[in-house]
């Protein structure tokens, strides 16, 4: 597979689910709310004009405009704007994940995300202009396009997030940053209850095996094996929830049966517990 056709964000964004809902907001405190309806979404602020300050865990940080903040919805933060003499425009963007790997996406957030618009992605510009437009000048089919304009503008965000990963770290985006574990990485994305093992996933990325494994762990901070089974147990424990039943899950998942399935769902309970 060559890099130019390598599609790092397709299955990802199928396994995310994201819904966004937009709004314009002329509030010059916003603060988080860590509510267990937050635990699965990301929240997303565009200041278009002057400046800000955000507040996290006691420590604080100045944002200039044009600038976009991403934060965990869940996470106790406060942002500050600053009054001056432009009007001010913050697009408040709540992204709702409702796929299976929403956790595993979220674990990329544990430190806010700032992104100046100075110099980004073409997508990112493009959506934040759109929505900024029609959300000061509302016209005829509004939410349709709204909803359109979300889609492109959360796409922007992870396009920009793969280009610049964290330089410090690893996780899922410096992985897919890397060509040969994306490629593993997109394997496992597109076709999680397939038979995957080191062998497979080292052919996927052209790499030999003890390669690939060393690669991988330095990069996603866990070995090929564990990434792959937080993949199922998300999907399958997302198929419980929605009422498919444990056999059903388990093989939407690629659990050998629905007694393996249990036995993970008893083992993650008990971790989550402990921890």
């Amino acid at each position: 597979m060559s890099d130019a056709k390598l599609d790092r964000l397709s299955a990802l964004l199928e396994g995310l689910a994201p819904v966004v809902t937009l709004s314009l907001s002329t509030q010059t405190r916003l603060q988080g709310a860590p509510r267990p309806e937050n635990d699965s979404a990301l929240q997303l602020y565009f200041l278009t004009c002057g400046r800000a300050e955000l507040e996290v865990e006691g420590t604080s940080q100045i944002v200039e405009s044009p600038a976009l903040v991403a934060v965990h919805a869940a996470q106790s933060f406060v942002l500050h704007q600053f009054t001056d003499s432009h009007p001010h425009r913050l697009i408040d963007a709540h992204v709702q994940l409702t796929g299976p790997v929403a956790t595993l996406f979220l674990g990329e957030f544990v430190q806010p995300r700032l992104v100046s618009l100075a110099d980004d992605e073409p997508a990112l510009r493009l959506a934040v202009a759109m929505i900024e437009s029609e959300l000061n000048a509302p016209r005829c089919g509004q939410p349709a396009l709204l909803n359109r304009a979300g889609d492109i503008l959360f796409i922007g965000l992870l396009r920009y997030l793969v280009a610049h990963p964290v330089a410090k770290g690893g996780g899922l985006f410096n992985g897919l940053a890397d060509p040969r574990i994306a490629r593993a990485l997109v394997a496992m994305h597109q076709r999680p209850a397939f038979g995957w093992n080191l062998e497979l996933l080292a052919e996927e990325a052209g790499m030999s095996r003890t390669a690939f494994a060393t690669k991988f762990h330095e990069t996603m901070r866990r070995p090929p094996g564990k990434y792959l089974s937080a993949i199922r147990l998300a999907m399958a424990q997302r198929a419980v929830d929605l009422g498919q039943g444990l056999k059903e899950a388990a093989r939407l998942a690629g659990y050998e049966n629905s007694s393996a399935l249990s036995r993970a769902l008893a083992k993650a309970r008990l971790l989550s517990a402990l921890n």
